[in-house]
């Protein structure tokens, strides 16, 4: 409901995308989208949150303040675009100060809300309530974490609905993991840290997933609107604040296996061409262009690579029964 009226005021005030001449030459017809979308979606879910999970859960508002800080974050990126002030926006040394900052003040809170046996340790896949216990090193897997949810789901935003559908079935499993790991008996049965509480998160989880969906309905091919940094960071960051919270972020690898899939096209690519004094892996990256480069039409790359998320989810909630 609040998107249409979103769009045209965005639209009135040029609050409109700039294509990269670094994407496919098809993309240039989107030159003048409406951008910053995930100012929508970001009221909608502290709405539904405030309204349906319990105000006073401490690991509900620590989500809130990941969500915002990181959309705030992405918003400031976003304008410095539009102004021209940097032409890449915030530097990628900038973005990663700012997100080590979010990643130390994570780990405060965790010391605060979790037995210390538990604090700095994350559950491994496949075995029962088996604990990698890392010490000091948490910080650095906390800080890989946002830095690599991030920066997968901004990189994967490339064609139109392709990043927020390809979210949501993540965002789905973490939302079963959040009410498996704050329910005492489904976690005991299926082995699973329990953390008292944590059930809340599901809202959370589940308000993210709603917004998403209205967003998609404009995101879709061809969209009227995109999400832009704003929404890329702060969906990124959300899905990383749900694992790091209920201890599965290996299991986030997983369920986000597409979105790990276009960071690491982007990673080899680069590492490739600079170690062979220029040679390609892949015509271009992310992966979703390379596929673009081969002459497949956008809605099919996004259909399909849709269809590998739900995969990549569904493997990641069996490996909750098989332990």
């Amino acid at each position: 409901l609040l998107l249409p009226v979103f769009i045209k005021k965005m639209k009135n005030t040029g609050h409109t995308e700039r294509i990269s001449e670094h994407v496919p030459q098809g993309h240039k017809k989107k030159e003048g989208t409406v951008t910053s979308g995930g100012l929508v979606f970001l009221p909608v879910v502290l709405i539904s949150v405030f309204l349906w999970a319990i105000p006073w859960n401490p690991f509900v508002y620590l989500s809130l303040f990941v969500l915002l800080y990181l959309g705030i974050l992405g918003y400031v990126d976003d304008r410095m675009k539009k102004r021209g002030h940097k032409k890449g926006g915030l530097s990628q040394k900038a973005k990663l100060l700012y997100q080590t900052i979010l990643s130390v003040f994570v780990l405060f809170c965790i010391y605060r809300l979790y037995p210390t046996e538990y604090a700095t340790s994350t559950q491994v896949l496949f075995f029962k309530n088996v604990f990698l216990e890392l010490g000091v090193f948490y910080l650095l897997l906390v800080i890989f974490v946002f830095v690599g949810t991030t920066n997968a789901v901004n990189l994967t935003d490339g064609l139109d609905g392709l990043a927020a559908g390809a979210s949501l079935p993540p965002m789905a499993v973490m939302l079963v993991v959040a009410y498996v790991t704050g329910h005492r008996i489904l976690s005991n049965y299926l082995n699973i840290l329990y953390i008292p509480g944590i059930g809340e998160l599901s809202v959370f989880a589940g308000a993210l997933i709603g917004a998403l969906t209205g967003f998609l309905w404009f995101n879709s091919y061809p969209a009227e609107v995109f999400m832009g940094d704003t929404g890329s960071q702060a969906l990124g960051g959300s899905l990383g604040i749900l694992a790091i919270l209920t201890k599965q972020e290996l299991l986030l690898a997983v369920a986000g296996g597409l979105l790990v899939i276009e960071a690491l096209s982007v990673i080899l690519q680069v590492a490739y061409f600079r170690s062979t004094g220029g040679k390609r892996i892949f015509k271009k990256a992310p992966l979703h262009h390379h596929f673009e480069e081969k002459g497949w039409a956008e809605p099919k790359i996004v259909v399909r690579f849709w269809i590998i998320s739900l995969v990549f989810a569904i493997i990641a909630i069996s490996t909750l029964k098989i332990r």
